[in-house]
C-alpha cells in the first residue's frame, strides 16, 4: 500500500539505527582526531546492522552523514559539519522530532483512507 505513495518514511521506526550509525561515527573520531570517514562494511562491522541497511541509512538522512567523493573507486561518508557542531542529545531529539512528524503524517494519511472508506460505506448502506 504504501510503495503507491510518493514518499518514504526515512525515520519513522529506523531511528535506533541512525543513533548506532552515528555513535560508530562518534566512536571512531574519537579514537581519531579531526573528522573520520567512513565506508559502510566499516559501520556495518561495528554495529552489527547488514551492509545493505547501513548503506540506506547513508543514503536516506543527508541531515546527519555526507556522502565523500570517490577515492580509489570506494565511497565514503562523515557527518555532516552541523551534526558535529550539535550536541549528541540535540541529534537524538532532532531524530526524535523526525520520527514524530513522520508518524503525525502516517496517521494522518490512515485517518483520510479510514474516512473515505467510511463515507463511501455511508453511501451505500441507505440504497440496500
Amino acid at each position: 500500500m504504501f510503495g503507491i505513495l510518493p514518499f518514504k518514511f526515512r525515520f519513522r521506526g529506523k531511528v535506533r539505527l541512525i543513533l548506532d550509525i552515528y555513535y560508530s561515527f562518534i566512536d571512531a573520531t574519537s579514537a581519531q582526531h579531526g573528522g573520520v570517514a567512513l565506508h559502510p562494511t566499516q559501520i556495518a562491522r561495528t554495529t552489527g546492522i547488514s551492509f545493505t541497511e547501513v548503506a540506506k541509512r547513508l543514503e536516506a538522512t543527508p541531515e546527519l552523514f555526507v556522502r565523500l567523493p570517490k577515492r580509489d573507486g570506494i565511497t565514503r561518508y562523515r557527518i555532516t559539519s552541523s551534526a558535529t557542531a550539535r550536541s549528541h542529545e540535540e541529534i537524538e531529539t532532532l531524530l526524535r522530532t523526525a520520527e514524530r512528524n513522520e508518524s503525525m503524517l502516517f496517521y494522518a494519511i490512515a485517518f483520510m483512507v479510514l474516512a473515505m472508506l467510511a463515507i463511501v460505506v455511508l453511501t451505500i448502506v441507505p440504497n440496500l
